[in-house]
Order: C-alpha cells, then sequence, then structure tokens
C-alpha cells in the first residue's frame, strides 16, 4: 500500500501521529497569539488540514447568553455563518450544549434532529456525511460547542473522532479563558488611563496645561472659545511661553480633532525650499524634484496648519501665504493645477508683526488676515504661581526618564519662583530641572546646584526691592558659596519693605505678600524685623 493509500485510509497508528501533529500545531498557535477569532479560524484548519474532517465550527454563546451563535469556522461562507443560530436547547448542537455531553450522527440524513440551518451541506450527499460534536466547558460550565464533519464510511472510529475534539475544545476552553482574562485587565487598564487622564486634566486645569494663574484661565478661556470656529489664530509672546501647546490644544478642542494637525516652522527652513515645504511641487520644478511632492497644506487638508515664526516668512512667499488664506486654493510650484484645500491656520510668532509692517518686512494685508484672533501668551515672570505646578510636572518626568528620586528643597523652590525672571519661560525651566536632575548626586536639587548666571538676576531682584523702602542700604552679590545667603536677603528686605509700605501693619503686608498672618509673623522673628521708634 503506497503512502498516498495510506493517507486515504489511515490506520489506527497513523491517526494518533496525525492527531499528536495537530495538537502541538495547535498549541504552539494559541501560545503565540493575539487576535481570539483570527486564532480560533486557524484552529480549524489544522483541523482539516490534517485530520481531513470536511466542515468544522465553533458555536459560543452570544453576548446575551440565549442563544449559540457561529463564532469561527471552516467551510462555511459569511452568508452560511450568519444562519448558524440556535436556541440553548434546539436542534443536535443545543442538545450537546445542554447535556454537556458528546453526540455523533452516523448519518445527518437519518437524524431528524440535525437542522443543518447553515445550508452548508446541500451541495454533498448527506448519506455520505457523519456529524461529532462536543461540549466547550469552561469552569465546569458550557460555553459553546464545538462540530466537525466527517465523510461517511471513513475508516476511523467516532470514539478516536470524540476523544481528540474533546481534547481540543479543553485548550480551545482554556484559550478563551485566557482571552477573557486579558480584556477583563485591558477594560481595566482602559478605566485607569481615563482615570488618570481626568485627574491630570483636573489637576493641571484644562487641555492637560498646566496653570492656575489667572493669566492661564484667560488663556484656556480663549482656546475654548475660538476653537470651534474657523477662525484664523495668531499666537503672540515671548519664545518659550508654550505657543505650540495651545496650538494643539486649540486643534484638539476642535471638531477638526481626529485630523491631522501639521507644524512648519518658518524659520527653521531655507527661503529656497520653504514654498516647496507649503505648497509642493511638480516633477522637474527645479534641480533635485525627481518626483512631484505634495506640499504641507495639502498633507494638513481638512485638519489644522500651525505655522511657528510667521514673523520669518520670506515676501514673496507671503503674498502666496495670502492667497491660500483667502481662497483656499493655490498652485503647487511648478505646477498650474489649482489645488483648493480645507486647512484651519494657526500662526505664531515671538517678534512684533506690527513693526515689522511698519519696516517693510512684513505685508500689511497678511497680517490683518493673520490677526483675527490674537492670543498673547503670558512670559513665565508673570505667572509665578504657576512655578511650583510646572516645577512639580517636570521633575515628576526627569525622575522617571532618568530612573531618579530627586527632591527640591524649600530654599530652592522659594528661589525659583520669586527670585528670578525666567527669560526663556516655560521651555528655560523644563530644561533647567532635567539638566539638574542629571547632575544631581546628594538627590536633592539645591540652591547651590543653580548655575551663577541666575543669581546675577536675582541681585537685579535685591537692588530694585531695596530701592522700594527708600534708603535702606543694599547688600552686595555674594559668592557662589552663599547663594542661599542671597535667597535670605532678598526674602528679608522684601518683608521689611512691605511692612513699610503697610505702615507696619502685618495684615496687610502678609496679604500683599501672599502669607499668613502666622507665617509673616515667623519670618519677622525669623529676621528680627522690628518697628523703628519714630513709626
Amino acid at each position: 500500500m503506497t503512502d498516498s493509500t495510506n493517507l486515504t485510509t489511515p490506520g489506527k497508528k497513523s491517526i494518533e501521529a496525525l492527531e499528536l501533529q495537530a495538537l502541538s500545531e495547535i498549541s504552539q498557535l494559541i501560545g503565540s497569539a493575539i487576535h481570539l477569532d483570527t486564532t480560533l479560524g486557524k484552529i480549524l484548519r489544522i483541523v482539516h488540514d490534517i485530520l481531513r474532517m470536511e466542515r468544522a465550527t465553533l458555536l459560543l454563546l452570544d453576548k446575551t447568553g440565549e442563544k449559540l451563535t457561529i463564532r469561527a469556522s471552516y467551510g462555511l461562507t459569511v452568508e452560511e455563518e450568519q444562519r448558524g443560530v440556535y436556541g440553548l436547547d434546539e436542534g443536535i448542537c443545543g442538545q450537546i450544549f445542554s447535556t454537556c455531553s458528546p453526540f455523533a450522527v452516523p448519518d445527518i440524513q437519518s437524524e431528524p434532529l440535525f437542522l443543518n440551518r447553515t445550508g452548508a451541506r446541500s451541495s454533498i450527499n448527506k448519506e455520505r456525511i457523519s456529524f461529532i460534536g462536543v461540549p466547550v466547558m469552561l469552569s465546569q460550565k458550557p460555553v459553546g460547542v464545538l462540530t466537525v464533519d466527517r465523510l461517511f464510511g471513513m475508516d476511523v472510529s467516532f470514539e478516536e473522532d470524540i476523544r481528540f475534539l474533546t481534547v481540543l475544545s479543553t485548550l480551545i476552553a482554556q484559550f478563551l479563558s485566557l482571552h477573557r482574562a486579558i480584556s477583563r485587565k485591558e477594560a481595566v487598564l482602559v478605566e485607569e488611563n481615563k482615570s488618570l487622564k481626568a485627574e491630570l486634566h483636573g489637576r493641571y486645569n484644562r487641555h492637560y496645561m498646566i496653570g492656575q494663574s489667572k493669566a492661564m484661565q484667560g488663556i484656556f478661556w480663549n482656546i475654548e472659545k475660538v476653537a470651534p470656529s474657523r477662525a484664523t489664530v495668531l499666537l503672540l509672546g515671548e519664545s518659550g511661553t508654550g505657543k505650540e501647546l495651545v496650538a494643539r490644544a486649540i486643534h484638539q478642542a476642535s471638531n477638526r480633532k481626529d485630523k491631522i494637525f501639521i507644524k512648519v516652522n518658518c524659520a527653521a527652513l531655507p527661503e529656497n525650499l520653504l514654498e516647496s515645504e507649503l505648497l509642493g511641487h511638480e516633477k522637474g520644478a527645479f534641480t533635485g524634484a525627481v518626483s512631484a511632492k505634495p506640499g504641507r497644506f495639502e498633507l494638513a487638508n481638512g485638519g489644522t496648519l500651525f505655522l511657528d515664526e510667521i514673523g520669518e516668512l520670506p515676501l514673496p512667499l507671503q503674498a502666496k501665504l495670502l492667497r491660500v488664506l483667502q481662497e483656499s486654493q493655490f498652485e503647487r510650484l511648478g505646477g498650474t493645477t489649482t489645488l483648493t484645500v480645507d486647512v484651519r491656520i494657526i500662526a505664531a510668532t515671538n517678534v512684533s508683526l506690527e513693526n515689522a509692517v511698519e519696516e517693510g518686512k512684513f505685508r500689511n494685508d497678511l497680517y490683518y488676515r493673520l490677526n483675527v484672533v490674537p492670543l498673547t501668551l503670558p512670559p513665565l515672570r508673570e505667572r509665578r504661581e504657576d512655578i511650583p505646578l510646572l516645577l512639580d510636572h517636570f521633575l515628576r518626568a526627569s525622575n522617571k526618564r532618568n530612573e531618579k528620586n530627586v527632591k527640591m528643597t524649600r530654599e530652592f523652590l522659594d528661589f525659583m519662583t520669586t527670585a528670578y525672571d525666567w527669560p526663556g519661560n516655560v521651555r528655560e525651566l523644563q530644561n533647567l530641572v532635567e539638566r539638574l536632575v542629571i547632575l544631581s548626586d546628594s538627590g536633592w536639587l539645591q540652591i547651590s546646584d543653580l548655575p551663577d548666571q541666575m543669581f546675577a538676576g536675582a541681585q537685579r531682584v535685591s537692588v530694585d526691592v531695596s530701592y522700594s523702602g527708600g534708603k535702606d542700604p543694599v547688600p552686595q552679590a555674594r559668592g557662589k558659596d552663599d547663594k542661599a545667603r542671597v535667597l535670605k536677603d532678598i526674602e528679608k528686605m522684601e518683608i521689611e519693605a512691605s511692612l513699610k509700605r503697610h505702615g507696619w501693619v502685618q495684615s496687610r503686608a502678609a496679604r500683599e505678600l501672599g502669607l499668613t498672618q502666622r507665617q509673616i509673623g515667623y519670618k519677622i522673628k525669623k529676621y528680627g524685623l522690628k518697628r523703628p521708634d519714630h513709626w
């Protein structure tokens, strides 16, 4: 007997070997599986390919728990799968499910319980088909039914098939249990993520931007007002104040949030490439243009285009940008076809466009077209009450990135909040924290860790404070090793100057300085401040 004949009519030993091969492949498949339905379909295909079982179906309880539906199959069309719906006590599948017992039908034509509801067996003479089904049990309860077809008369016993299918149904049940556990865990993680986002949203106000100051509350209010509109927004303010963050917040709060957000830094690209980047180019438009390329306006169609450093845009390109803003139309560089786009423009600059217009460096009509809704972002020195929140956020993030647990002293926090003007704004603060965390050996951020140039600013603050009172001498700047003393001198002078301004009424001075009466009383005692006799 040849090998091919042996495959047609396998003996008992051959069947056992094939079953072991099938179980081995199925176990490996389950071990590396991710997607449930795809894996179940592959399992049934292995059953067909190795053991030559004609059709195979896996029926599972639906979400209502009242019906059995086909979750995976081999040999059935989508339409046939959709017709395979059974009650829990209906037909052979219902009987297998309700009794939790295997069932074999040698000849489906003679079995009244066989419903053939899918209609998948109409093309084959029913006299040639046998049907076998076993329950799928999970925690000693039925959750589904596994069924296969055999060609009638094959030299394989029903007991052999039932034994194999029972083992297979156990593997499938374990796979279902694992998948459900993963799904539950994912659901928990999703809820935790939502909760964390809600907590962060509440902690750091709206739009995932950090700030509780009055100035930032005004920015948040303006974002919510302008975001739903199509109006062009012009973001003004010093470098490092977070203009890109505000632009993204406007995009996320708009009805374009599911579309693309694209940023272009007009100062970072050479003038000869900027037009191509914004408007795109056709093949052969210039040397090196070996193929057509869409510009940022095309790529941002339906979404938002953020034009940072708009004040650096060359005059010739300003005219083309004006046309896009007014008509939403343009041509690629080297092209003749007019393209139409729907793009929301947000522009930003840290220079005065009004001065640029007066100097002839910026088109007057483009300025007014951009300046529909201007938003001026406050510098960090005008929102000092946000500095502790920002420090906390950046310190946590830097600790996580660098796998450290660095903390900051109270004196360090006081200095960062009150004694420095932050010319680089939030970006400077973020970079400083990152550098200090990386270099920290003690596990604490201290005043002595700060760079010397920051104390030049502290000295200027001390001069201003000293003269607010009129005649008090100004402490001279200390060396690098005495930075903490600088802060104490500043604090002492601020408190004393405030007391003088308010006639040594402690409650009024405390209110001006943002302190409680208990705190200012402690500071007065700490620095030995006394009301002069002539008051």
